[in-house]
């Protein structure tokens, strides 16, 4: 599930920083200074991102080779990552932190209310899975359908 949580971190803050910093220029990650200040908190924000992606992609690999790797509840960890992360930005970073906003120069509560609220429904989403994947484990004789079989091999 962890993996599944830092692989969903890792993309929605790349897909934040690609649309919303880079595409759309509406803000940089810290806003409270110079455009070069926002530029090099980009870059830094970047990295985050891309570490925590290919980190998560690292471990996944291993849980795959070890057969240890659950799809549904990597699939939760994602979407609770994507929630979490979102929140977090929405709420620590954008209201408490005042690092950004979404957008300047408008009425930022029709896009607080649908940054949050997507987040919100990522968050419940992965969590209702993660609900899900626990009662089937605890199914009959401790059985999950979910696993990835072990792969056979032909060596003897």
């Amino acid at each position: 599930m962890l993996v599944g949580v830092l692989f969903g971190c890792g993309i929605v803050a790349f897909v934040d920083e690609v649309v919303f910093h880079q595409l759309l220029h509406w803000h940089h990650f810290y806003d409270r200074s110079t455009q070069s200040a926002g530029l090099v908190s980009d870059g830094f924000f970047h990295a985050f991102s891309w570490f925590a992606t290919v980190a998560s992609l690292f471990l996944f690999a291993d849980l795959r080779r070890r057969d240890a790797l659950h799809v549904r509840r990597w699939l939760g960890g994602v979407l609770v990552g994507i929630g979490a992360f979102q929140l977090f930005d929405g709420l620590v970073q954008h209201k408490v932190l005042d690092l950004h906003e979404i957008r300047y120069g408008v009425d930022l509560l029709p896009y607080d209310l649908l940054w949050n609220g997507a987040a919100l429904a990522f968050l419940v989403t992965g969590i209702v899975m993660l609900l899900a994947v626990r009662r089937a484990e605890t199914g009959p004789a401790g059985t999950s359908p979910w696993l990835i079989p072990p792969t056979t091999s032909t060596m003897p």
